[in-house]
């Protein structure tokens, strides 16, 4: 009998012991595939956002928090504390190609919750490029209408003629945008006169987006702009860097919690093979006597948990991928950074070279769990390995 044919006999002979301890592995690798696939999903997502905006510069209030900033990508309501007066300013600056102000607000319709975003209409849609699906686009800056996001319009079964309750006030719905991909698909979007006066912040918004000229000159219109005006200017670059590094802190805290699940699923191995290394001494005497090595019983112990950790690994990649697209909605729901991105990120599988990576990995820590029992086996003597004979 090769080595093996009696490695793999030796592992299923205690099927329940060998599913238990196969199921401890695949379980710490799956939550940390899980909370990996998440990540990078709602890495993505924030990416997406931030692209959407079509951007180069977001001018906002000084003294901003993270949350409010992340606010920024999602259309949540914010604080109206830019007066037009400092968007004047704003405006005259030289050099900028555009300065679309945005005034977010939030309204109740069918008892649910729904962003209500005012804008210059021209404006926003040669910024943001967009199409209308149903019905038609504003036909001047001061049109009693709203245009909605393809989401809401789904969601509500709304359609163009329908009337849609802004603060009680029914406005009619003049069109549907066509899907876009980003945070415009949840809003609902008004002319920035009239979101003012239902809301009666007459001469002020919230945040604006710009776009400049020449990219080359981005950090000196960056400065024109805070020296015209009493405002805080971040590029989009610098906006999702800082709200990656909100996600990036949680998603490393909860992938070190499910390392903890991995080294457990380690030690569940150690226990494994130190009781099979208890068990099989009648079998190691065995060997001895018909001239086994002490290097092969070393061999066939590490050669188990090897196995255990690449199965294991195996396993967990593929559980912690259904995991990833059936709870990463509840994972987001009841998160906090999630919760304000209004994401519910879908699973972004691991390439190739990451699945490597973790099977390479997820083995390589079964192997150390492996090494002490393989080492307990090796050195029974031949004398009182035969004594269980």
């Amino acid at each position: 009998m090769n080595l093996p044919t009696l490695v793999w006999r030796n592992l299923v002979r205690r099927r329940g012991r060998f599913a238990f301890t196969l199921a401890g592995t695949a379980i710490g690798v799956a939550a940390f595939v899980a909370l990996l696939t998440i990540g990078q999903g709602l890495t993505r997502d924030v990416h997406r956002q931030a692209q959407g905006l079509g951007a180069d510069l977001v001018v906002t209030p000084k003294g901003w928090c993270a949350y409010e900033q992340i606010s920024v990508l999602t259309g949540e309501q914010l604080p109206e504390a830019i007066p037009e007066a400092d968007v004047a300013k704003i405006v005259a600056v030289p050099g900028l190609k555009a300065v679309v102000p945005h005034l977010n607000e939030q309204t109740a319709f069918r008892n649910r919750p729904v962003p209500v975003i005012g804008v210059v209409p021209a404006e926003m849609r040669a910024l943001r490029g967009w199409t209308v699906s149903e019905g038609r686009y504003f036909a001047s800056a001061d049109e009693a209408g709203v245009v909605l996001g393809s989401a809401i319009a789904q969601q509500f079964a709304l359609k163009p003629g329908d009337a849609f309750t802004v603060r009680g006030r029914p406005v009619p719905v003049l069109g549907v945008l066509r899907e876009t991909g980003t945070k415009d698909d949840i809003a609902t979007f008004v002319p920035l006169a009239l979101a003012q006066q239902l809301y009666g912040v007459e001469g002020k918004v919230s945040f604006l987006t710009v776009r400049v000229a020449d990219l080359s000159q981005i950090e000196q219109a960056k400065l024109a702009i805070e020296e015209a005006a009493n405002v805080s200017v971040v590029s989009d670059r610098q906006l999702v860097s800082s709200i990656l590094s909100i996600v990036g802190a949680v998603g490393s805290a909860m992938q070190a919690v499910a390392a903890v699940g991995v080294l457990a699923a380690a030690f569940g191995i150690l226990n494994t093979l130190l009781t099979a290394v208890y068990e099989r001494r009648r079998e190691i005497g065995i060997l001895q006597a018909i001239g086994g090595t002490r290097r092969i019983l070393f061999a066939a112990f590490i050669l188990e948990s090897m196995l255990y950790g690449l199965l294991g690994g195996a396993g967990g990649v593929a559980l912690g991928g259904v995991a990833a697209r059936l709870l990463g909605p509840y994972f987001a729901a009841n998160n906090g950074v999630m919760v304000a991105l209004q994401a519910a990120p879908t699973a972004v599988l691991p390439d190739v070279s990451t699945i490597f990576a973790i099977l390479l990995s997820s083995t390589i820590v079964a192997i150390v769990a492996g090494l002490y029992p393989a080492a307990r086996a090796a050195q029974l003597s031949p004398v009182e390995a035969m004594r269980h004979v």
